[in-house]
């Protein structure tokens, strides 16, 4: 059995002295692992780095097996970030969310050109990357089928002043419909509705809008918590907005 597709390593572990077994989240045949001979030699350990885009050969004599990749590079995204602190846990965390919520070999191409428009934006760094990784989760929970719902209030219908989002449907509330259940909502920042602009703390507000759906919809029901790089992210928003950090544009030209 043998396919060919392209695909962004998640993660690469070495297997003797010169292989490695690769995992990789492909285009059409979703997450998907192979060994890589050869893999920890210097000519193929820079490729198996997460974050790097690779065209891909997947062989086996039976779909079950294992299996084994031959691959070549379309572009390395991981030496891209490797100057930044907070991109690189940024792209630390899109991976292991990718690793923790795709069913092995389930194809998810949306979710797999989402993360490849975040790795471009990544290697980029545009002003406005960080609502982008924003975004890059709320596909996520999106794509298992848990996506939340902010176009309009759930209690009015209308698309003026959403401020909330219920933590118990996931859909938007307007900020007059809250009235007194506000301190039980969960704070919707702007950018998520489509404003210009975004804070550092406009970003931790969505971020932390995530990471409740995240927890309870896609890890806590297998006991796993949220990847230890997007604590690392966070850690480093907090830094920043403790030294009062500019606000970050929202490019018209990048919005969604």
């Amino acid at each position: 059995m043998e396919w060919q597709d392209e695909g962004v390593v998640l993660s690469a572990r070495r297997l003797g002295e010169r292989d490695a077994v690769a995992q990789l989240l492909t285009r059409d045949h979703g997450r998907h692992a192979g060994l890589v001979r050869g893999g920890a030699s210097r000519r193929l350990r820079p490729l198996l780095q997460p974050g790097n885009r690779l065209a891909c050969r997947w062989r086996a004599r039976l779909a079950q097996q294992l299996g084994s990749f031959t691959v070549e590079p379309l572009r390395l995204y991981a030496s891209t970030v490797l100057d930044s602190p907070l991109a690189l846990a940024a792209m630390g965390s899109a991976l292991e969310l990718a690793a923790a919520t795709v069913g092995e070999r389930d194809p998810h191409p949306r979710l797999y050109a989402g993360l490849l428009w975040l790795l471009e934006e990544l290697a980029a760094r545009p002003e406005d990357w960080l609502t982008r990784y924003v975004k890059f989760e709320l596909l996520v929970l999106e794509e298992a089928g848990f996506g939340l719902q902010l176009e309009r209030c759930a209690v009015t219908g209308r698309t003026e002043e959403l401020a909330y989002v219920s933590p118990r449907t996931g859909r938007a509330v307007s900020r007059q419909a809250a009235g007194s259940w506000a301190p039980r909502l969960l704070p919707l920042p702007a950018f998520l509705c489509g404003a210009e602009g975004a804070s550092t703390a406009d970003i931790l507000e969505g971020l932390r809008l995530c990471g409740f759906f995240l927890r309870r919809h896609l890890l806590a029901p297998t006991d796993r918590p949220l990847p230890a790089a997007r604590e690392r992210l966070l850690r480093l928003l907090r830094d920043q907005l403790c030294g009062a950090e500019p606000e970050v544009p929202t490019s018209s030209a990048h919005r969604d």
